[in-house]
């Protein structure tokens, strides 16, 4: 007789699918519940700190009231110091030492800028500005320098009649008996002139030295007159001739 096979299946011989207890798989689903929960919780917590750093006026706080704004809504310190990393690692803020930057992209845009203004580029336009600029400063260099040797030539003149003049009280009108006294006391009045000069500048009180000191005071008055901006000048130079340039 040839054996006839029947599939255990077909006459109810195949093993009965394994029951899991129900008890398991309740904590199973509950344990995957509460940690998903705590990830969409986490989650709006950072959302919440996002959301208040943007609404911070200042750029950037010392880090000390950065762990206090990311403080706010939890439970401790120390959720307050994880949320402070994770704003850093994730770049939403950059922690520079004890200063945090609460603006990044600004940040970027500001270097940008920066590094713009410091390397002159070919055919760049500031390039005709800084000689606009130049012709400017030279016209007003030129005439701050005549207005203060107006000033030096009124002083020679000044020097000259005070001269003649004691000359006349000394020999025609006066004796030196009574013009050493005068003279003596003219010359204490120049040298304590002289004295106040140093004080006020702490330069030598001397021709060159009244000289440069008239001319910075009118090169100063004749800048605001003409509306010339000093630190665009000075930033421009720096530009193009890499010398660190000030007026």
């Amino acid at each position: 007789m040839r054996p006839i096979n029947i599939p255990g299946g077909r006459i109810g011989l195949a093993p009965p699918p394994l029951m899991r207890d129900p008890e398991e798989e309740e904590a199973a689903v509950h344990q995957i519940s509460v940690k998903d929960m705590r990830k969409i919780l986490r989650s709006a917590q950072l959302e919440k700190v996002r959301s208040r750093i943007r609404g911070v006026a200042v750029n950037c706080v010392p880090y000390a009231e950065f762990v206090t704004i990311c403080g706010c809504g939890c439970n401790n310190r120390e959720q307050a110091l994880e949320f402070a990393k994770m704003m850093d690692e994730s770049g939403t803020v950059i922690v520079l030492g004890d200063v945090v930057l609460l603006r990044p992209d600004m940040v970027a845009k500001t270097m940008e800028k920066m590094i713009y203004e410091k390397i002159a580029l070919p055919n760049d336009p500031r390039k005709k500005e800084l000689e606009i600029m130049e012709k400017q400063k030279g016209f007003i260099d030129q005439k701050a320098q005549s207005l203060v040797k107006r000033e030096l030539y009124c002083g020679l003149g000044f020097l000259a009649l005070q001269t003649l003049g004691f000359m006349r009280l000394t020999f025609w009108e006066l004796s030196w008996d009574v013009m050493e006294p005068i003279c003596f006391f003219v010359t204490s009045i120049h040298f304590g002139l002289a004295y106040t000069f140093f004080l006020r500048t702490s330069k030598e009180p001397s021709f060159e030295g009244y000289f440069r000191r008239r001319f910075k005071t009118k090169q100063e008055k004749l800048m605001k007159l003409y509306n010339f901006d000093v630190e665009k000048y000075n930033k421009l130079r720096e530009a193009f001739f890499h010398v660190d340039y000030d007026l």
